[in-house]
């Protein structure tokens, strides 16, 4: 079916994630072929219809001025649809501020109970109410460091959730030390309980520098024989590990290294063979030093 862009009601766009890279390829190729693919939409009645999926499509066919675009009805529950539209998609997968979004729309618009959101979506009830927690308890700054990947989801719900239930403001203040640099989880909680624990300069110390305060933090708890090479180790590959999530996170949220210059073209790649070239040579030394790893 055809439908005109005044007839679709948009209350579903604040779930969808913007990708401008992704976007700008989609506009490209509607520009050259035209709508391939139609969107979902289900009917209101009196000639309106709700946009279900094709978020991306109505926006690129908005800016190339075209007057309608190709649809298909599909005959379900609004509810219903919602969630076989999501477990259709194809595209990249909800990280798990997306999946809090999500459940807030189906809880709030259709007033579906949090074990029944467990039930339909075949997790555990503690699974919802975590991430209910992640658009609830955190102030909207918090989300977007979550949302671009400067701050881990778990690390947002086992760390900050709590504080920002206590004091906001003080979540804040601890987020902003978190971004400051990577950390693991293990390691934010050890930053959230020096804050709590601390006292007004020793928080201030934390705030200003959380890396130097974990690592005097270690150099007083820690006995001598702990700080050896063996150890020193096992945090570096941890925050290795840390590094290599962030940088997957970049790549993630935009097609980042397309359509550069020659000149970041050749940056990138000359960064990325030393970069590999480092890692193997870690690994290949820590396989023959650790054969039963």
């Amino acid at each position: 079916m055809e439908l005109e862009f005044h007839q679709l009601d948009l209350r579903y766009e604040h779930l969808r994630r913007h990708n401008p890279e992704a976007e700008r390829q989609l506009l490209s190729a509607l520009a050259d072929n035209g709508q391939k693919v139609p969107v979902v939409v289900l009917a209101l009645g009196q000639d309106r219809y709700v946009l279900l999926d094709g978020y991306k499509r109505f926006r690129a066919l908005r800016r190339l001025k075209r007057d309608t675009l190709q649809a298909t009805l599909w005959d379900l529950e609004e509810a219903d649809a919602l969630l076989l539209e999501r477990m259709m998609r194809t595209s990249e997968p909800d990280g798990p501020l997306e999946q809090a979004w999500f459940l807030c729309e189906l809880r709030d618009r259709f007033r579906i109970p949090p074990e029944e959101l467990a039930r339909r979506f075949d997790r555990t009830a503690s699974w919802v109410s975590r991430r209910l927690a992640l658009v609830q308890e955190l102030p909207t700054e918090v989300q977007e460091h979550v949302f671009f990947g400067r701050l881990s989801a778990h690390t947002a719900m086992k760390v900050l959730v709590p504080l920002a239930r206590a004091n906001r403001r003080d979540c804040l203040r601890l987020c902003n030390a978190l971004v400051k640099a990577t950390f693991t989880t293990r390691e934010a909680v050890t930053l959230k309980a020096g804050w709590e624990q601390g006292k007004a300069e020793a928080r201030e110390r934390l705030l200003a520098d959380p890396v130097l305060f974990l690592r005097s933090l270690r150099a007083v708890e820690a006995p001598e024989q702990l700080r050896g090479p063996f150890h020193l180790w096992l945090e570096d590959m941890g925050t290795l590990s840390a590094i290599a999530r962030r940088a997957r996170l970049h790549l993630r949220h935009g097609a980042i290294l397309l359509h550069r210059s020659p000149a970041e073209v050749e940056e990138a790649s000359a960064a990325l063979r030393q970069t590999i070239l480092d890692c193997q040579a870690l690994f290949q030394r820590s396989e023959r030093d650790l054969p039963n790893a």
